[in-house]
């Protein structure tokens, strides 16, 4: 089975729930809150862990409340990350979740977003065949460190999820990776600010005539889209029995395509196990899924 290495953040995620977002002024108290463990990369590796896919995480963890929140957490796991604990303080993601189950994310960016060219040089790529990076990874000086390890390893194949701060990036950045033809995963709204679509499908096609590789697109409760040829596909998705909220769906779902295609599973099936896993997702608080539920639901797929 192929073995990936997952390269990213790992985040204190402060949940906030509350009736609605408030307006400028105006004064709510919230229904409740918690802390939990998040950062898109640890998403994704958690999806890879229940999946039984082997990885490897490259995360950084600072220090302060937040780190030692996210050390803690991360050795209930039994996750180690390649990279030495940084003097740097760990920064924490606000998620303010409405009664709709729809989130709103504030972040305060710390230690775990600053890569260093030497900590990614040391790794052996030969034990990988994919590695995942995300966009909001990427900013900043960050960025160039990650984009040229990724450019001295042809051999490793990219997924790049570009996240909703994509226009943030730097349009040179952005065709360097392309360049590297990365299968791309991503939600509606990110694609329409990569590509100017708004019909998923469409952007689906373009992004794959752009990377000459598969994009695949999600799009909430309508399901998903991929491309991979001549034409996009379109998945529907898998009905949750209650909505909780939405706290890393897209994670879920690409962690889930990840370990299909890890798999052996080809595209559309890898798709409709992304689509189940974010099901799943949506159905519980945070960003983590019960591991009984997800076994339950999900490895007779593989």
């Amino acid at each position: 089975m192929d073995r990936i290495l997952v390269i990213g953040s790992t985040a204190a995620d402060v949940i906030i729930n509350i009736e609605q977002l408030p307006k400028t002024g105006e004064d709510i108290n919230t229904c409740s809150q918690e802390m939990t463990l998040g950062g898109c990369a640890c998403n994704v590796s958690d999806i890879l862990r229940l999946s039984g896919v082997p990885y490897t995480l490259v995360s950084p963890v600072g220090t302060g409340v937040y780190g030692d929140f996210v050390r803690s957490r991360l050795a209930e796991k039994e996750v180690v990350s390649l990279l030495p604990s940084v003097p740097e303080p760990n920064g924490c993601c606000y998620c303010f979740v409405e009664k709709s189950g729809e989130r709103t994310f504030v972040c305060h960016r710390g230690a775990e977003y600053r890569f260093r060219r030497e900590w990614l040089e040391q790794i052996d790529c030969s034990a990988f065949k994919h590695v995942y990076v995300c966009g909001l990874d990427m900013e900043d000086e960050s960025g160039e460190v990650i984009m040229t390890f990724l450019e001295a390893h042809p051999q490793l194949s990219v997924l790049f999820a570009p996240g909703p701060r994509i226009a943030s990036l730097d349009s040179a950045l952005v065709s360097r990776m392309y360049r590297r033809k990365p299968l791309l995963h991503a939600n509606r709204e990110e694609t329409r600010l990569l590509t100017g679509c708004s019909a998923p499908g469409e952007a689906a096609a373009l992004l794959f005539q752009q990377t000459k590789n598969t994009a695949v697109i999600t799009d909430g409760e309508k399901g998903s889209w991929y491309c991979c040829g001549s034409r996009p596909v379109h998945i529907p998705a898998v009905k949750p029995a209650v909505l909780a909220d939405t706290i890393g769906a897209g994670d879920a779902h690409c962690g889930a395509f990840l370990a299909g295609i890890a798999r052996g599973q080809d595209t559309e099936e890898a798709v409709r196990t992304a689509n189940l896993v974010a099901s799943l997702a949506v159905a519980q608080k945070g960003s983590s899924i019960d591991p009984q539920i997800f076994r339950k639901a999900v490895t007779a797929r593989f």
